[in-house]
């Protein structure tokens, strides 16, 4: 037994300087995230792609023309309002799938309710586009 203390109590010695040097280390810096860029519309902005998830779905399912022009829409608005802003870009592509599964989980076939909520979703997209675009836009 006296020979593994012997042991154990010479590893803690050799290893006392060693430890003593890690604690004079700093911590490892944590990554700061770069503050999240808002601007004044992006409600508005998160609504549309909500309303351009709902359309693209009812539009698929009821095998429209032009059902996937939705999601290139979509993939513009992205391109143009959230380029190089990886938060921004999250957050209005979860607006377009919330709004895609919210119809996903309602309708499996093209109905005429389905139809005319396409309809109404289509005006609301229409009229959130205009308002932004007339308030907001360059």
């Amino acid at each position: 037994m006296i020979p593994v203390r012997r042991v154990v109590l010479s590893l803690l010695v050799l290893a006392g300087p060693t430890m003593a040097q890690g604690k004079n280390t700093p911590p490892p810096q944590e990554e700061i995230a770069p503050p999240v860029a808002t601007v004044p519309y992006d409600d508005k902005l998160a609504r549309l792609a909500e309303v351009l998830g709902s359309v693209h779905y009812l539009r698929t399912l009821c095998k429209a023309q032009g059902g996937d022009e939705w999601r290139e829409g979509m993939k513009q608005l992205l391109d143009s309002e959230a380029g190089n802003e990886p938060q921004r870009k999250e957050r209005l592509t979860a607006a377009f799938n919330r709004g895609y599964r919210a119809f996903a989980s309602v309708y499996t076939d093209c109905t005429p309710a389905a139809i005319v909520a396409e309809e109404r979703y289509r005006n609301e997209g229409a009229t959130l586009a205009t308002e932004i675009t007339s308030r907001f836009g360059n």
